[in-house]
């Protein structure tokens, strides 16, 4: 597939051509007799996996709408609508994070869906309460460990123990200034205040075992190599881990995941989402896919291809992320927490967290 730069010049949307069999059970969905062509829909998507690639290969040849994408990261995506404004071709914005939802929806960037029945099946927090925006997978913000280091496992930290003086040059994860922690640091703010939040993240730092590098694989490689005993990470990293190349999956045989939190509030749960731009030019066929990323079929091929947790009730993880073991996540809305995410990072900043 051949995806560009959208800040190049000269960018022009892809056509994706090749649909996937009709034959494949993970990803049989619509059955209709659709023409040849019947339209288009224009994406700018963030995310960069196979799974949407089945996907919208999929929808195509169910419905004989052309799927356009063009790929690159999220501020990109969002600082190119704003410049395109009403002449933007985007029909869809699909990125991760609700912190990144909440801008595009601040900045003017999405707008609600036509018909709030085509997300009912999706729990309130995971969706704006206006229908800006609705998440089409959920990632877990775990505590990864190191399992030859870690003897007593009903000491166990919650997030809120990872600041304790015990945890001291044990602790590593990514730098405040990515959007995963600043959403994990905004739902602290929402759960304990942002005066106790501060607080914790000044002793937090404290107990870094390295200043913040990296991605959330490189954390967990690091847990691998001794440089630290524990990691907060995205679950999907470690089930995409499982399944990488050799290296990948010796790391992987060395760390478990702890799910925090689970006398309290829960495990802080984020998402991948959409919304429908303000200047599509063809939001019945942008609303038709984003119904289809929300069918049962689909969401299963999210859980089995990324190791994503489905949003839509009753569909299930993949035997994998099964393996991992059942949790209680944090179900306060992802709205409220997109909302204290400017918060987090000046919180992050001033608690000295690069």
């Amino acid at each position: 597939m051949n995806i560009r730069n959208p800040l190049m010049s000269g960018i022009a949307f892809v056509l994706l051509m090749t649909a996937c069999s009709q034959n494949d059970p993970a990803t049989a969905t619509l059955e209709t007799d659709a023409p040849a062509s019947a339209g288009e829909v224009n994406v700018y998507s963030h995310r960069h996996y196979e799974a949407d690639e089945k996907l919208f290969a999929q929808f195509e040849a169910d419905t004989g709408i052309q799927v356009n994408v063009v790929k690159a990261n999220a501020d990109q995506l969002i600082e190119r609508l704003k410049a395109e404004g009403e002449n933007s071709p985007a029909d869809l914005l699909i990125t991760v994070d609700v912190g990144r939802l909440t801008r595009a929806m601040d900045d003017g960037l999405i707008q609600p869906f036509s018909s709030a029945g085509m997300l009912s099946a999706i729990p309130a927090h995971l969706k704006d309460p206006d229908l800006h925006w609705v998440a089409l997978t959920k990632r877990a913000r775990v505590i990864v460990y190191h399992k030859d280091k870690v003897e007593d496992l009903s000491t166990l930290p919650d997030y809120e123990q990872l600041a304790d003086p015990a945890y001291q040059g044990r602790v590593i994860t990514r730098s405040s200034t990515n959007i995963y922690n600043q959403s994990w640091i905004a739902s602290m703010i929402a759960a304990n205040g942002e005066e106790a939040t501060e607080v914790w993240a000044k002793s937090l730092v404290g107990n870094f075992a390295r200043e913040p590098e990296g991605n959330d694989r490189a954390q967990m490689r690091a847990v691998a190599a001794g440089v630290a005993d524990f990691a907060v990470v995205n679950t999907y990293y470690l089930g995409l881990l499982v399944n990488g190349p050799a290296e990948d999956q010796q790391v992987a045989s060395q760390l478990k995941i702890h799910f925090p939190n689970q006398s309290g509030r829960g495990t802080h749960v984020n998402v991948s989402g959409i919304g429908v731009t303000k200047s599509a030019k063809n939001q019945e066929h942008a609303e038709k896919l984003v119904e289809y990323l929300l069918s049962p079929a689909a969401q299963k091929v999210f859980a089995e291809t990324n190791f994503e947790y489905p949003v839509l009730p009753g569909v299930a993880s993949s035997e994998l992320v099964e393996s991992w073991g059942e949790f209680k996540a944090d179900a306060r809305s992802l709205n409220e927490v997109g909302k204290l995410g400017p918060d987090a990072l000046k919180l992050a900043d001033r608690a000295g967290w690069k």
